[in-house]
């Protein structure tokens, strides 16, 4: 069990999970007899060389900013992590209607992980530069270069740099991005023991892949495939980057959203419970907030104004009467030689008798007739 959760795909993903760009990582299966071992993820409609496969018909440009916007999302939330992936490719790059998620995590690296990295790393057509004349020197910058060859893939349907075999690879590459410059050469002689001797090539550019695409577009991929990895842009740029305006904006949108709806929810309030909070609230200001008297005016005890109850209007000359209370001697009080009396458990007499003295008193007491009053609404 140790070693099973000591792989280094299942460590990457229970550390980037949860993430909305990231696949999700559900169970992990393992057979001791077989030692096969299964990773239950979260199911998806299908990958992007799938969905761009067989096409006749370029996919929109809102649609491949969403789709890249969401795949830098997923290469910066890595990165930040301390991963990089080393195998960013449309196989690997997972779609559920409009929600993009990076998966297969079997070749990823840690970034402070000590170089040379393994040598062979990456499918070749995705592979950058530096990872083909070097002997591992290459860092997290390599998913970037990746990134960009996807993204020219969506738009025009057809690989950037579809090379055959590493020469052939390195050979496409500079046809379309030039010989690069003696500086950059420096940097991969030095951590390979070889000598470049590239013939020079001007380089054809970037070919267009359809005339709808903006330049914001063509200017994020050209900072995707920059060959110097010190030039190409992060993630976390590309994010930043113009051509992702409308889809920052819209996240923001998206994110206020979520919080009003967090502060008001829809579920309906009763009226009585809003009464009540109200009034609540209302006294709890009244506590803390005590009124000030005003100056040269003496402080009043109490309430500060006394509200005077309504009067009773009786109809004709009808008038309320009272009978006298009859005055009761204290138990308590001294008698006349000036000793208290003993207290003495009254005598059980039944409930329908009574004592004379209790006979003999007979209030005195009037009936009136009290007038009716009127509801009002109805109730």
């Amino acid at each position: 069990i140790e070693q099973v959760n000591s792989l280094r795909e299942i460590q990457a993903l229970r550390r980037l999970n949860p993430h909305p760009n990231i696949l999700t990582l559900h169970e992990v299966l393992f057979d001791r007899k077989s030692g096969s071992l299964a990773l239950i993820c979260e199911l998806m409609d299908m990958n992007i060389y799938e969905l761009i496969r067989g096409r006749r018909q370029p996919l929109s440009e809102k649609k491949i900013s969403r789709y890249m916007y969401q795949l830098c999302k997923s290469l910066d939330h890595m990165h930040r992590n301390g991963i990089f992936h080393r195998d960013v490719k449309p196989e690997n790059i997972l779609i559920k209607q409009d929600v993009l998620k990076l998966g297969d995590f079997g070749s990823c690296r840690s970034v402070c992980s000590k170089q040379p990295h393994t040598e062979y790393v990456s499918t070749r057509w995705y592979r950058a530069p530096e990872c083909l004349l070097t002997d591992g020197f290459y860092s997290y910058k390599m998913d970037l270069w990746s990134a960009g060859c996807v993204l020219y893939e969506i738009a025009s349907l057809q690989p950037l740099f579809p090379g055959a075999n590493e020469l052939d690879q390195i050979s496409k590459i500079h046809d379309i991005m030039g010989t690069p410059a003696a500086k950059t050469l420096s940097k991969f002689q030095q951590s390979r023991a070889v000598s470049f001797d590239f013939p020079f090539t001007k380089g054809s550019g970037i070919p267009v892949p359809t005339a709808s695409l903006s330049p914001q577009c063509l200017s994020l991929l050209r900072a995707m495939v920059a060959y110097d990895p010190d030039d190409r842009v992060t993630a976390h740029q590309a994010l930043q980057h113009p051509y992702f305006r409308e889809q920052r904006a819209a996240e923001k949108q998206a994110s206020h959203g979520r919080r009003v709806t967090a502060c008001f929810p829809e579920r309906p309030v009763a009226p009585e419970l809003l009464k009540q909070t109200w009034q609540m609230s209302t006294a709890g200001r009244k506590q803390k907030q005590p009124l000030r008297p005003e100056e040269g005016r003496p402080r009043r005890q109490g309430p500060a104004c006394l509200v005077e109850l309504p009067r009773l209007q009786l109809s004709g000359g009808t008038t309320l009467s009272s009978y006298a209370s009859p005055a009761l001697q204290s138990m308590f009080a001294p008698g006349a030689d000036g000793k208290v009396p003993v207290l003495r458990p009254p005598k059980f007499m039944g409930a329908s008798q009574k004592t004379a003295a209790q006979k003999a008193v007979k209030p005195n007491l009037k009936q009136c007739r009290l007038p009716t009053i009127g509801r009002r609404d109805g109730g």
